[in-house]
């Protein structure tokens, strides 16, 4: 996933197995915490990243310590589930309570760990999904709940086959930048799943205990990309208007384009300095190169098929002025 090939001591729900070519990028230990770490909830010392969002019972959603003589970080979330990830992002030990379960953890590692992991690898990432339109990828960007993920679902519908849904990777290489597949999964609210589906009970839930659906890329009809593509073309997703002209869409130039991606990037408040400059160079070079593109869709969620058609023939009016 997202370029790693990973080993986990346990099958990990909705990624497909495959015969190691060649040693693990990185290696997963569930059920587990390095013996060397205290069995406290707290290292005894002050987290070093404390979210903004809390639970109800003004729990933060979750907190990072740095260990510093051992170079590990320690993730705890709200819920009790707890990752430690060393500094190069090779090894990566985690444990649940016994009210959840490994599908539950999941749902953290294939997001936001994920993404914290690519970010101490030095892999600069989008807060985005990514679509395969022929040979290419273009990625759908957007703060939370902007519909990235209902309109890769939504491309996903109309045959298209789909690279990621939440993170999208920048690696840069021979001049292009390229997006890893992630897993074969889009992860849906009930209420994208009813606007897609006409029942929110159309597609399985993630897990017995989250609301959150998702749709099986692997099944008929559906179509996972599994192999990386360069980056063709960046799509915002702005402020949904309901006058007749949406959707439309408008390009982004210049410092707007850079402070765009600056927005959102994938766990862009976990970077520290040396993340952050690396950031900025990789995101200059993306403006350089990429198109950037805003979308204003409409309010009504049920032309979300128009928003996509109207992308794809944006898309190709932009590769036939630069001339493929």
């Amino acid at each position: 996933m997202y370029g790693l090939q990973v080993q986990a001591s346990e099958p990990i729900p909705g990624l497909i197995s495959a015969l190691a070519t060649s040693p693990a990028d990185v290696q997963i230990s569930f059920g587990v915490l390095p013996e060397w770490l205290t069995n406290d909830a707290a290292p005894g010392m002050p987290p070093w990243y404390v979210s903004a969002d809390s639970t109800a019972s003004n729990i933060p959603i979750l907190r990072i310590w740095a260990l510093k003589e051992q170079g590990f970080h320690r993730l705890l979330y709200a819920d009790n589930t707890e990752f430690v990830v060393d500094a190069t992002g090779s090894r990566v030990w985690c444990r649940w309570p016994e009210s959840l379960s490994l599908a539950d953890t999941a749902t953290y590692l294939l997001g936001p760990v994920m993404g914290f992991i690519l970010l101490l690898r030095g892999i600069t990432c989008l807060h985005a999904s990514a679509v395969a339109v022929g040979d290419r990828a273009i990625a759908i960007v957007g703060p939370a709940e902007a519909g990235k993920s209902t309109t890769a679902a939504a491309f996903a519908r109309l045959g298209y086959a789909i690279l990621s849904d939440d993170v999208v990777t920048l690696d840069e290489r021979d001049g292009a930048f390229f997006v890893h597949p992630a897993y074969a999964r889009i992860r849906l609210w009930p209420e994208s799943v009813e606007a897609l589906y006409g029942s929110a009970d159309a597609l399985p839930r993630l897990t017995p205990t989250w609301d959150k659906r998702y749709l099986d890329l692997t099944e008929d009809g559906y179509r996972f990309q599994c192999d990386p593509l360069p980056l063709a073309a960046i799509y915002v997703l702005g402020e949904r208007a309901s006058d007749p002209a949406a959707p439309r869409i408008e390009g982004v130039h210049g410092r707007d384009g850079l402070v765009t991606l600056v927005a959102n990037t994938y766990a862009t408040r976990l970077m520290n300095t040396v993340m952050r400059a690396r950031e900025f160079d990789v995101l200059g070079h993306v403006i350089a190169r990429v198109p950037l593109r805003r979308v204003f869709p409409h309010t009504e969620p049920a032309r979300v098929a128009q928003l996509c058609e109207a992308i794809i023939e944006d898309f190709q009016a932009l590769t036939s002025f630069r001339g493929g």
